[in-house]
């Protein structure tokens, strides 16, 4: 009985207060989504269910994670997966400024749409392996295509997201791996290059 006690002491003092936040959270990336209550509910179970919770002080977080690991799963099962929703995926468990929420979010959809250019061979080799992380056998295997060949498409995609990345970066407009590149320049005291 004092187990019990305990479990719900640290449920209603770390978890509950942040069922509100999950929610708008939810609702703020995935403003179409039906089973919003079923989801902020499975979430809020799983994490009373929690084995070793008094391990756990930070609530927010946990939850949140709980959250994504749940969507990310049902997309698994989907099979059926947006770059943009896997941005969308990442605002859930970060809790970082809006800017860079936002920029980040734009900066994928650009790829996005960069991507979607590729001719469909180099598009499916490339996010086969840099989407769905599978290995160039793998896809070969797939595709009905050679290793070789599938290296090639990888290494045309490649090259072809980066000469995008290029022309948009001449246009005046950086992206944030560029931003990072001559923050930790500057820590070293040195200047950003994007040789």
């Amino acid at each position: 009985m004092e187990s019990v006690r305990k479990r719900l002491d640290w449920y209603k003092a770390t978890i509950l207060p942040h069922q509100a936040a999950l929610r708008e959270r939810v609702r703020r990336i995935l403003p179409r989504r039906d089973d919003l209550d079923d989801l902020v509910s499975e979430a809020m179970t799983r994490a009373f269910a929690t084995v070793e919770f008094d391990h756990i002080v930070h609530g927010r977080a946990y939850l949140f994670q709980i959250a994504r690991n749940m969507i990310i799963d049902e997309v698994r099962r989907d099979k059926i997966v947006s770059l943009s929703l896997v941005a969308d995926l990442d605002l859930i468990a970060i809790d970082s400024g809006a800017e860079a929420r936002l920029q980040a979010r734009d900066e994928l959809r650009r790829l996005e749409a960069i991507i979607e250019t590729l001719p469909i061979q180099c598009r499916r080799a490339f996010i086969l392996r840099r989407v769905h992380d599978k290995s160039v056998q793998e896809i070969a295997d797939e595709m009905g295509l050679s290793v070789s060949t599938v290296d090639k498409h990888i290494g045309r995609a490649a090259l072809k997201i980066m000469q995008a990345i290029g022309q948009y970066e001449d246009l005046g407009f950086g992206w944030s791996i560029q931003k990072r590149r001559g923050a930790a320049s500057d820590r070293s005291g040195g200047s950003a290059s994007l040789s």
